[in-house]
């Protein structure tokens, strides 16, 4: 007989950012989660969190996971099935935003309550099986001026002797003269190790084509230590946008951490608009959703990278076929009882059952609002 879903429940925390990002679209200094349980009649519960970006969001995210709470008591918890109805629920609200990320939040918790039903970590619930994942450290290197870049970058690629080979750098500003020395003062002090750009939507097409153009003409390019990619430096949405840039440019150009769904990767691979492919796993509508993504990306042979929340991601992406690069941030590691293991620049998924989620109760009373 299935399990039922018993009753969900919700906790918000804000958590202070390990180290404040300024990005494009503005300054990340704290870290607003939804905790999730969702405890089946059987006795077992299953967790994730969301990341709600800013503050104001976090109260109406909570609610309406309750109210989503509410509607899934009583039914078999059956990820698929589950998804199928809030999906349903949502025909005319549309299922993006608030809506979208708490259909998200279910979907993560009842997978993780089904792999721990079966004594499995989710890669192996998936068909898969915990392998390591190439990471990248994306925990700085925000706007912070380019005198600033060089020591930031060392440090990031040699935080807590992960290992790091890879480190993202965030571009995008006022002056297109200090991109160009952002950029440069991060490839000294990185040596061979990867830099993706992100410009976090920042620029138009034509800005766009100006700046990466005048990257591309940098001699660190020319000596093949140019970008690993650029991502989102025009409107998350404007595919059509994305293909005349790809035209004028030769840096691979990534996106996918704003499509809402697999339908939104779908456009985006009809239109052509990128290289890679960066589902969020909240965004994409959780592990149900991640599976139709990295499907539709493999038909179309994009290389596959995670957006944030690593801990469920990287079991992920021991199951995408196109598995490329994990991005690897610690802003949730403050109220788990264990974070993500990297060694050696390799992401390991955890081989508990479940996704390795699990909250250090003592933090959450500490970070509870």
């Amino acid at each position: 007989m299935a399990a039922i879903i018993a009753r969900l429940t919700v906790r918000p925390v804000i958590v202070p950012m390990p180290q404040p990002l300024m990005t494009g679209a503005g300054l990340v200094k704290d870290v607003p989660l939804a905790l999730i349980d969702v405890e089946r009649t059987d006795g077992i519960v299953g967790s994730c969190y969301l990341f709600c970006y800013t503050p104001p969001a976090l109260a109406p995210t909570c609610r309406m996971l309750a109210e989503f709470g509410e509607l899934i008591a009583g039914q078999p918890a059956d990820p698929l099935d589950v998804e199928r109805m809030l999906q349903a629920k949502l025909k005319l609200l549309g299922a993006a935003g608030i809506a979208g990320m708490a259909l998200a939040g279910i979907d993560m918790a009842l997978w993780d309550a089904a792999a721990k039903a079966a004594g499995l970590p989710l890669c192996r619930l998936l068909g898969g099986a915990p392998k390591p994942i190439r990471a990248y450290n994306s925990n700085g290197l925000g706007l912070i001026g380019p005198d600033k870049v060089g020591p930031e970058a060392a440090r990031l690629l040699a935080q807590d002797g992960k290992g790091f080979r890879g480190v993202k750098l965030r571009l995008g500003y006022a002056d297109p003269r200090d991109d160009l020395a952002a950029f440069r003062a991060a490839r000294e002090a990185a040596g061979e190790a990867e830099l993706p750009i992100d410009y976090n939507q920042a620029l138009s097409v034509g800005e766009a084509v100006q700046r990466i153009t005048a990257l591309e003409a940098l001699d660190e390019t020319r000596a093949g230590l140019g970008p690993q990619w650029a991502e989102e430096p025009i409107r998350a949405d404007d595919y059509a946008g994305y293909a005349a840039l790809r035209r004028r440019v030769t840096t691979p150009i990534q996106l996918g951490e704003n499509c809402w769904g697999p339908h939104d990767v779908a456009r985006a691979v009809e239109a052509e608009a990128t290289d890679f492919m960066m589902p969020d796993a909240m965004k994409i509508y959780g592990t149900t959703g991640w599976l139709r993504a990295a499907a539709l990306a493999e038909a179309a042979g994009l290389p596959v990278s995670t957006h944030l929340f690593p801990e469920v991601s990287a079991h992920l992406m021991a199951v995408t076929p196109t598995a490329h690069r994990l991005e690897y941030v610690d802003w949730a590691e403050s109220i788990l009882t264990e974070g993500l293991r990297i060694e050696d620049g390799l992401a390991h998924p955890s081989e508990t059952p479940g996704t390795g989620i699990a909250w250090d109760e003592a933090a959450v009373r500490r970070y509870g609002v």
